[in-house]
């Protein structure tokens, strides 16, 4: 049976060259690694790393009632965001479970951008295409219209400074604005998903080699190095972020995975899940459900998701996410847990390890939070 074959972006052939290992991802051929996944992760808690995240999904909002739209469509109060600004916010179904977790910039007046993660690109599109009716706005898929590059790090700002004309001393986090990076027009944006100091650039596709080279060559005597999909995913974890399909999915609300902050129940328009939403927000109030939490091995052994949590005899959680930490030199894992066993510190708490019951520590989320 004939299957398509994986995306690739406009730095395929630059990732090969590296001598990277590639996976699919979401339909992406991407980078899993360059050489270490270890190096790779240490250089951007130490240093500077370079990412290709063109898998994801940019979708542009435009129109006088844009705001308006994604008011209604996400759980957020878009509209109130500042020009320049970004908001990181959901998009859930009627019943409140989420179909993804999306970053939304405002990039004038009437235009805005979201960014949706690359499994959920389709789906966050036919939803917002499908909410539009009645709103003097149109919405666009632009998923072909960019290249999406990450540098992240400590180094990142004054690597980006050599080959930018943009002020990355006067751009705040989750803000971006228009510049130009090695010449080519670029959104410049101070944003990352590492738990870094760093900044995604999104610029024409044509344009994505000239940027990433003059990026490398930049980072040349900071230590910047490129990273695949492999560190991302441990670096996010330390931070503490969720990942759709592991933290996040439609059996799950906002405030079932602890992010009902996201949730702006102060909007003047009515939203889609708002009731249900209304509901869940009660129910975390007053019979609180399974909380996220993090847990850190006293021994070796690794958890993945999906591996039970014991405590007493009995099954209390399931990891969602769990690797090897770098930072901590410990295997590291979030879980959703029974209320009861989720206080940093309670004691008897365990995995499931292939029948082994290992035992771990109940800390706050996140494992890793960088100096300021």
């Amino acid at each position: 049976m004939m299957t398509d074959a994986p995306r690739r972006t406009a730095l395929d052939a630059t990732h090969r060259a590296l001598g990277a290992t590639m996976t699919d991802f979401a339909g992406w051929d991407m980078p899993l690694r360059y050489a270490s996944e270890r190096d790779e992760h240490n250089a951007v808690r130490t240093r500077a790393g370079l990412f290709d995240l063109s898998h994801m999904g940019e979708i542009t909002i435009t129109g006088p009632q844009a705001g308006e739209l994604l008011d209604y469509a996400l759980v957020g109060r878009l509209s109130a965001v500042g020009v320049g600004r970004a908001r990181y916010t959901m998009i859930c179904q009627e019943d409140g479970g989420i179909l993804d977790d999306l970053i939304v910039y405002r990039l004038a007046d009437h235009e805005y951008m979201v960014v949706a993660n690359a499994s959920n690109a389709q789906v966050v599109l036919d939803a917002l295409t499908a909410r539009a009716p009645g709103f003097d706005a149109e919405v666009r898929d632009d998923r072909d219209a960019y290249a999406l590059i990450a540098v992240q790090g400590p180094e990142s700002s004054g690597i980006l400074k050599s080959v930018t004309d943009a002020d990355l001393d006067g751009l705040k986090y989750y803000a971006g604005l228009p510049g130009t990076v090695a010449g080519v027009s670029a959104l410049i944006a101070r944003t990352g998903y590492t738990g870094e100091d760093g900044f995604e650039l999104f610029v024409r596709p044509a344009d994505a080699v000239t940027v990433w080279e003059a990026l490398t060559e930049a980072g040349k005597g900071a230590g910047l190095i490129p990273c695949g999909l492999s560190c991302r995913d441990t670096l996010r974890l330390e931070a503490g972020m969720p990942l759709y399909g592991h933290e996040l999915s439609t059996a799950l609300t906002p405030f079932d995975a602890g992010l009902g902050r996201v949730v702006k129940f102060d909007k003047p328009v009515d939203f889609v899940g708002r009731k249900a939403l209304e509901q869940a927000a009660e129910r975390a109030e007053t019979a609180p459900p399974r909380k996220l939490v993090g847990l850190v091995a006293q021994g070796r052994r690794v958890p993945r998701a999906g591996y039970e949590v014991v405590a007493d005899g009995s099954v209390i959680g399931e990891i969602t996410s769990g690797a090897p930490s770098p930072t901590l030199g410990k295997p590291v894992a979030m879980a959703y847990v029974d209320a009861a066993h989720a206080e940093p510190g309670t004691a008897g708490v365990g995995v499931d390890i292939r029948g082994s019951h290992e035992p771990y520590d109940v800390v706050a989320l996140p494992f890793y939070k960088r100096e300021r």
